[in-house]
Formats: C-alpha cells, sequence, structure tokens
C-alpha cells in the first residue's frame, strides 16, 4: 500500500486537542493496540472470520485518531474483508500474509508516534519544512 505510515498534520491535531492528556492517551493507544493484534492474530489462528472484526475496527480507529494512516488502512482492509468472509461464509485464510504484517507495522507506527511525542527527543529542522529527528 502507498499510504505514508504517519500523517503527521493529523498527529499534531490530535496532540493539540488533546493537551496534556495526549501522552496518557498514547499509552491506551499502546494497550488496546497490543490486544487488538492479539486477538486477531488469535482469531485467524482460528479461522474465525467474526473474531477479526472488532479487533480491526478498533485497531483502524485509533491508529487514525494518532495519524497512523498505513496501519489504519491496512486495520480496515483486514476488516472489511473478514465481514466480506462473514457474509458470505468463508473462511479468512487468504488474508493471512496481511494480519501477519500487522504486527510489524503496529510496532513500527507506535515506535514513530512515541518518538515523536517524546519532549527529550532533540529536533533540528533540515530546511524542507520538517524536523530531523536523532
Amino acid at each position: 500500500m502507498d499510504e505514508i505510515l504517519v500523517d503527521w498534520e493529523e498527529f499534531r491535531a490530535t496532540r493539540a486537542q488533546l493537551g496534556a492528556a495526549f501522552v496518557r492517551i498514547l499509552g491506551y493507544f499502546r494497550e488496546d493496540g497490543t490486544k487488538s493484534v492479539a486477538a486477531i492474530e488469535d482469531a485467524m489462528r482460528a479461522r474465525d472470520a467474526r473474531g477479526l472484526v472488532m479487533p480491526a475496527h478498533t485497531l483502524k480507529s485509533e491508529a487514525r485518531q494518532f495519524g497512523g494512516e498505513k496501519l489504519g488502512a491496512v486495520a480496515e482492509d483486514i476488516e472489511m474483508f473478514a465481514r466480506h468472509c462473514v457474509e458470505s461464509q468463508i473462511s479468512p485464510d487468504e488474508y493471512l500474509p496481511r494480519v501477519v504484517e500487522l504486527r510489524k507495522l503496529f510496532e513500527e507506527t507506535l515506535s514513530a508516534l512515541e518518538r515523536e511525542a517524546n519532549p527529550l527527543v532533540q529536533r533540528r529542522p533540515t530546511g524542507f519544512g520538517r524536523a530531523v529527528t536523532y
């Protein structure tokens, strides 16, 4: 998929909207996202399309709240396919590769969000309107 990993404008808008609660809510995303990914993996192992729907829906919504566009798109894809499987009464097996990539993508996205949220990270402008994090 061609989606960017994180939409930083959405991230900044959410941070501004949540204010002092931002770090706490990001921590909830870490906890809830970890549970959602595990539930999706468990449902896939059980070939339970119905069990894929809600955790994928939750992960999609929470990821996009923080600008996690690529993660949100993959979770939405899994959710929509799982809904199709439920309606058609077919196995979700063909989506195993998508589910396998989900954990790594969640961890990459969370790492980027937490790195950006850390007030101790030093940044300097690159000259292209972005900051380099190191």
